[in-house]
């Protein structure tokens, strides 16, 4: 009785999906490269094999399975064969297998794939494969951890393949539930369970032969729902679809160029209550979160494992992937999660509902550790309200060249989009978001290797209602031009940031600002080219479309596109990282500038090849002089691994660092040498701080050299740790020819050594209190004794540092103290550079005693050297 009561329940939610949801199709209007397999059990196999039949009701496991007049009838029938290429599975629509799963064996071909499909009357609904947990959990929790069994992952969905490539799955219904409502409501560490619908993996270690990239993957029309599963996580990936690389050692203990899935379709698929997510790519060695598995990128900057950046410098992503037109609700995790894929697109898709159980870090559609990919026209509403993540959208780590475009989010509570840190030319690009409140722009964990650029978004959203903006610090430049920022509130203005200097590296050009109350937040980011007036949307934007399905996402877009008069019009700002099109596929620009917002109005002269001719980027501020930056470094400790060397603190990137040993007695000691005195009043520390890690480093203080007794002085101290992003300036101005760091000690229980980014060093007020003129020395003596002056040593001779004065006069002091003459350059001086040598003429005319120099500036200011002329006794 549960088994075909279940099998109803399936039925009725099929049902009520396509019933509810009506429009949700292929867009009319884009191209999609639609499948061969509509039905095609109905018509003749079109790649030339052998078809087999499988009848839950009248087959029997005697037949040969050639015909449906001789149809086989359990699932394990076809698992026992190894299938040839262009052979076909077919299934009888109407019918059920339950407690069931299907592995048929064998791979296809190019051009001969091996087809699962269904064939007989579809509206008898599509055949239901029940696999209710009948599978193997690959997983033991074992002294804390979960340890998994190389020969049993990758095998828990409804249908199986592993190691075998050239397949296309459609026209299935597919469900791996014993008990959905207990087993959600469980820890793993209590009941670990894996299941999913369709599992398709790469084992490394079972795989034979030499070809290790699986490819060609076609998955269609199938409807995936109640994969149950525990609410947190177990160190593996399950869901509706799941695309998975396995390995039981170290990713370098495998082939770089290999083990990754390559030209991979997944289309019009519906999921309803899957765990953890609806569709998934991700790798899996055991070890992948275990730091003995870091990598050093380009920059020396090493990185844990789970960051998998090594998928990047061992080129395993799987490439070649569209997934689009898919529609997923209920979602516990992450619904679209992808990770270690690049050349993929994924486009109109629907995520109605999403980490609906999973207590934890996930979003609603997004991709890490990938690259070259582009995320347009899908659609991400019902997230919940959660402190890390939780939104739509996600510039995950490692990603390099990903955008984000054309999307539509609303109603999501968590906020807009995660923005992680530690990637390449992200961009996010035309998007809409209406009441995605709670953080527009979440977090930033890590520093980037090129600015971001968010252009041309729409945000529509509740002050009231909403937590920040940005709720953290921005590490890396990020370029916001373009966008409308339209707060409904009428009592809250925006709150743009919870952290004082959130914004310092963020730019905003040419934005939008709109206050429905009628008055400017106060912490609203300077832009020169602010518009501050009503946007003037063709619609109220009360008003806006929930849950159209993607296939009208365009549709909905269009309450946001702006009258004649509106002030958005030629007032935005081009930059080449807007692209070639608007949300409605308007062409970029039309009149004197690019339009903010979403919409470019056909106003005006046709712009067909714009060109920036004043790049945002060039408008930056003057840098300021980082005093400390190449200058010699030395530290006391320094960690054994390449990459982690002192001289990344004076390096000027934050993309490198320096770290100590696992083990150090304090204080730790890093030592800037000037090589020479300068005065400076700030500066700035920059503790490495990588995601879910606090920071270490707690007493710490900074030291001056005295040149004259050879001693240290601390003129600044703290006990309170450091952190991210520190700059100190209450210690006034400091004059030292070099500076000391020491760190005293750790938080008690601190995980990692103590390890910092950058050291800067800084002199703001050079206007109000110029940095004075220098020398290399202060005192000389000359002995006039003519055993002596062949003597290299018996010379006097000194630097003069300018600090950008300039020495008008030097003149001698006589035995008496009396101010004599100026001295001439070449007869009494000679320069070589900065370096000024007194001639052997001018000293041996002097008279025995104590006497000395004085060096007059163009400022007025005056140093003085004391000399002392002497006549050594012959000895």
């Amino acid at each position: 009785m549960p088994n075909i009561k279940k099998a109803c329940i399936g039925l009725v939610l099929f049902t009520l999906l396509f019933t509810l949801f009506p429009t949700y199709s292929a867009n009319a209007n884009t191209a999609v490269d639609s499948p061969k397999n509509a039905l095609s059990g109905n018509a003749p196999n079109p790649y030339g094999g052998t078809d087999y039949y499988l009848d839950a009701t009248n087959g029997k496991d005697t037949n040969d399975g050639k015909s449906i007049d001789t149809a086989w009838q359990t699932l394990q029938k076809a698992n026992n064969t190894t299938f040839q290429p262009g052979d076909r599975i077919l299934l009888k629509s109407g019918e059920s297998w339950q407690n069931q799963q299907l592995w048929p064996k064998g791979s296809g071909t190019a051009g001969k794939p091996i087809v699962i499909d269904r064939y007989g009357d579809e509206t008898l609904g599509k055949p239901y494969i029940a696999t209710n947990g009948k599978v193997d959990n690959p997983l033991q929790y074992i002294n804390g951890d979960f340890v998994k069994d190389k020969n049993k992952v990758g095998l828990t969905g409804a249908v199986v393949l592993r190691n075998q490539q050239y397949w296309e799955i459609h026209n299935l219904e597919l469900s791996n539930d014993d008990d959905f409502n207990t087993d959600i409501n469980v820890s793993a560490k209590t009941k670990s369970v894996v299941r999913d619908g369709i599992s398709i993996s790469i084992n490394a270690d079972l795989l034979e032969g030499n070809d290790k990239i699986m490819d060609y993957f076609r998955i269609s029309d199938n409807y995936i729902h109640n994969i149950d599963g525990p609410t947190d996580w177990q160190k593996i990936h399950y869901g509706g679809i799941v695309f998975q690389v396995f390995g039981e050692k170290s990713y370098k203990s495998y082939d770089e160029g290999a083990y990754y899935f390559q030209d991979v379709r997944i289309e019009n698929n519906r999921f309803y209550q899957t765990e953890l997510h609806a569709i998934e790519f991700a790798f899996n060695w055991f070890y992948d979160r275990d730091a003995s598995s870091g990598e050093y990128d380009e920059t020396g900057k090493f990185h844990e494992g789970w960051e998998q950046l090594w998928v990047k410098n061992r080129d395993l992503y799987s490439r070649d992937v569209y997934i689009g037109h898919n529609y997923a609700e209920d979602i516990g995790q992450g619904a679209i999660q992808l990770a270690n894929t690049k050349d993929m697109t994924v486009e109109y898709n629907e995520v109605n509902g999403y980490l609906q159980r999973y207590n934890a870090v996930s979003c609603g559609l997004y991709l890490w550790a990938g690259a070259d990919t582009v995320m347009q026209y899908n659609e991400v509403y019902g997230g919940p309200y959660g402190e890390y993540d939780g939104t739509p959208w996600d510039l995950e780590f490692t990603n390099f060249n990903v955008t984000y475009q054309y999307n539509y989010s609303h109603d999501n509570a968590a906020g807009w989009m995660a923005y992680m840190g530690n990637s390449s030319n992200s961009i996010a690009r035309y998007n809409l978001s209406v009441n995605d409140n709670g953080v527009i722009v979440k977090n930033m964990l890590s520093t980037n290797y090129s600015p971001t650029y968010f252009l041309n978004n729409v945000f529509v959203y509740d002050a009231s209602k909403m937590d920040w903006f940005h709720d953290e610090v921005f590490k890396d430049t990020v370029y916001f031009l373009n966008n409308v920022f339209y707060n409904t509130s009428t009592t809250t203005p925006t709150k743009w940031y919870r952290k004082e200097g959130a914004l310092n590296k963020a730019v905003f050009s040419n934005n939008a600002y709109y206050e429905a109350g009628g008055v400017q937040s106060a912490q609203q980011p300077a832009d020169a080219h602010a518009v501050l007036a009503d946007p003037q949307f063709v619609a109220d934007p009360a008003d806006y479309k929930r849950g159209n399905g993607v296939a009208n996402i365009v549709d909905s877009a269009a309450n946001f596109k702006v009258k004649p008069t509106s002030p958005l019009i030629d007032t935005g700002r081009y930059n080449v990282h807007a692209g070639q099109a608007d949300f409605f596929n308007n062409h970029l620009y039309y009149g004197d500038n690019i339009d903010i917002g979403i919409q470019e109005s056909p106003i005006g002269t046709k712009v067909e090849s714009p060109v920036d001719t004043n790049p945002i980027e060039n408008e930056q501020p003057a840098l300021r002089e980082n005093l400390a930056l190449h200058q010699q470094i030395s530290a006391n400790y320094t960690h054994p691994n390449k990459g982690l060397e002192a001289t990344n603190l004076v390096d000027g990137k934050t993309t490198t660092r320096w770290a100590s040993p696992d083990e150090v007695t304090y204080p730790i000691e890093i030592t800037i040498n000037f090589g020479k005195p300068i005065a400076f009043d700030e500066v700035y520390l920059d503790e490495y701080v990588d995601s879910g890690t606090d920071p270490r480093i707690l007493e710490y203080e900074l030291q001056q050299y005295d040149e004259a007794t050879d001693t240290w002085t601390t003129f600044e101290k703290q006990t309170n740790g450091l952190g991210t992003n520190v700059s100190l300036k209450d210690f006034g101005h400091i004059t030292s020819s070099q500076l000391r760091l020491l760190i005293d000690s750790v938080k008690p229980g601190a995980t990692g050594t103590p390890t910092l980014t950058e050291i800067q060093v800084y002199n703001n007020n050079s206007t109000e209190n110029p940095q004075q003129p220098t020398t290399s020395i202060t005192s000389a003596t000359y002995d006039l004794n003519p055993s002596k002056q062949n003597d290299p040593a018996n010379q006097v001779t000194w630097d003069v540092y300018l600090n950008g004065d300039t020495l008008s006069t030097i003149r001698y002091i006589g035995t008496e103290g009396n101010v004599l003459s100026s001295l001439t350059e070449g007869k009494d001086y000679t320069v070589n550079g900065d370096t000024y040598t007194l001639t052997r003429s001018f000293l041996t005319s002097r008279a025995v005693g104590k006497s000395g120099l004085q060096l007059e500036f163009a400022s007025g200011a005056q140093l003085k050297i004391d000399l002392n002329i002497m006549n050594s006794t012959d000895t």
